[in-house]
């Protein structure tokens, strides 16, 4: 009798080592279920202020409200007729355009100015970071306004320099409202980009400046073997960034036309206006979300190639 119960004992202990490591059924499953509950408010709010707008604009795409007959189901005739707009794609056009001359200029600020406050030759260095940045917690519509009434020729600063000299410059007129536009959107958002560019230089090890130091190199040769490097894939970042908020572009074509007379911005000036217009002025929805589903894929599809070819021979951090 001892001796079997010095066996169930061994085999009891030998056996226990498997049970600490394959925890019972149930206890799986009660973890798996507190799992969902942390996770459950996130997964509804998502899937009411973002995936069920996408279905709901996918149905408006299908439909058309014409004269007689009411909302009628026309499938895909939404997508056909968009593809043909001239105006959609006047302007898709602009909006590359503004991307293609305004990103890389507002980024090339954006570094330059990182790559000062970060050699830590620039006095006041914190107040520089809030005063560049404070720009972009300037809302939108209101950085319109006031830019508007800058460069406004009827009662703004260029107003006013064209009675002191007698000259005609009109910031806003249909030939360079686009290149104003570009001002305010660059005045905005170098700030954020700026940051994003920063906190990518702080997470350098200084060690690797001192090292190059040590070996006779000079601040630009620091700038050009290491921190630009190091700025590669927040460029990407920025990049993708400004590359939607250039497409989504609204509220500088949309305020502007109330402000200054001439400025040659259209009801269809960019894609967004566009489908703005065609839902709440001209009671075309169905087209509109056509034309809003269409402008996704666009921005989806470049923002997706330019993280590609970006990402492609990065290093692994």
């Amino acid at each position: 009798m001892g001796l079997a119960r010095q066996v169930d004992v061994t085999a009891s202990a030998m056996a226990s080592p498997d049970a600490a490591h394959h925890p019972a059924p149930s206890h799986k499953r009660r973890k798996s279920q507190i799992g969902l509950a942390f996770i459950a408010p996130f997964g509804a709010l998502f899937a009411l202020v973002f995936i069920v707008p996408i279905l709901y604009a996918v149905y408006l795409s299908l439909f058309q409200d014409k004269l007689i007959g009411g909302n009628t189901f026309v499938g895909f005739a939404n997508y056909g007729k968009l593809f043909q707009d001239p105006q959609f794609w006047d302007g898709v056009g602009r909006v590359f355009r503004f991307t293609l001359v305004q990103v890389p200029i507002m980024l090339i600020f954006a570094m330059a100015l990182a790559l000062a406050l970060d050699s830590m030759r620039v006095h006041g260095t914190r107040f520089m970071r809030v005063t560049i940045f404070l720009p972009y917690a300037v809302p939108a519509i209101v950085a319109t306004l006031m830019w508007g009434f800058l460069l406004g020729v009827k009662y703004g600063l260029f107003g006013s320099l064209n009675d002191a000299f007698g000259t005609d410059l009109d910031p806003f007129a249909p030939g360079t409202t686009l290149i104003s536009i570009g001002v305010m959107v660059t005045w905005a958002f170098t700030g954020f980009n700026m940051l994003i560019f920063y906190a990518a230089l702080k997470a350098v090890p200084r060690e690797l400046y001192e090292a190059a130091a040590i070996d006779g190199a000079n601040e630009l040769q620091i700038v050009r073997a290491i921190k630009l490097p190091a700025l590669r894939g927040s460029l990407v970042v920025t990049i993708i960034f400004s590359i939607i908020g250039t497409f989504q572009m609204f509220n500088e074509p949309q305020i502007l036309p109330s402000m200054v007379a001439n400025s040659g911005v259209t009801t269809f000036y960019t894609p967004n206006l566009y489908a703005y217009n065609l839902a709440f002025t001209g009671s075309q929805q169905g087209y509109a979300a056509a034309l809003a589903l269409v402008m996704a894929a666009i921005t989806i599809t470049v923002a997706y190639v330019v993280q590609i070819r970006g990402l492609r021979n990065a290093p692994d951090q």
